[in-house]
């Protein structure tokens, strides 16, 4: 085996800064993580995003339907297969569009079709998972990922979120 590789189950992979791994996140008003992936550091963000929304509706401790769910999302998931599925699911959501989306869009003429709806205000609320991340990685396991296996890392960060989500609800 090559030493460069790492296997699938201890989500690792290459990104500029080296060997790292991705978590993949949804977060509420309160930047309590809600659900959470693991991937290697070189995967993508926008194929996540379908998989951690289905895994969050379906947990028996969430009685939420898409329609009642506001999704915030950065231009990382504009592609239009991801505004399509989530129009089909009838889920909510703000994403603004890439520039080159704007322009293929544009060049189409009349036959472009409309630009996606997109409200300012409401997306500057999409910082609640910056500010989720900047609380979990006050964990010391999480923001250095000491541990070898996915499992094990993945475990240490919803005990950290689990956590944060008992002192919000003891603030309110």
């Amino acid at each position: 085996m090559n030493p460069a590789e790492e296997p699938d189950d201890h989500a690792l992979g290459r990104s500029r800064g080296g060997l790292s791994t991705k978590i993949h996140a949804l977060a509420d008003v309160t930047c309590d993580l809600l659900a959470v992936r693991l991937t290697p550091g070189q995967a993508g963000d926008n194929p996540q995003l379908l998989p951690l929304l289905d895994g969050y509706l379906a947990s028996d401790d969430t009685e939420v339907r898409p329609s009642q769910v506001r999704l915030l999302a950065d231009k990382a998931y504009s592609h239009p297969s991801t505004r399509r599925e989530l129009r089909r699911r009838r889920v909510k959501h703000t994403i603004p569009e890439r520039r080159d989306q704007t322009a293929a869009r544009k060049a189409q003429g009349s036959t472009g079709g409309r630009p996606p709806a997109f409200d300012t205000e409401t997306y500057k609320q999409r910082n609640t998972i910056e500010r989720s991340f900047n609380r979990a990685k006050q964990w010391r396991g999480v923001a250095t990922r000491y541990d070898k296996y996915a499992l094990t890392f993945l475990g240490g960060v919803l005990l950290a979120s689990t956590i944060m989500i008992g002192r919000t609800a003891s603030r309110n």
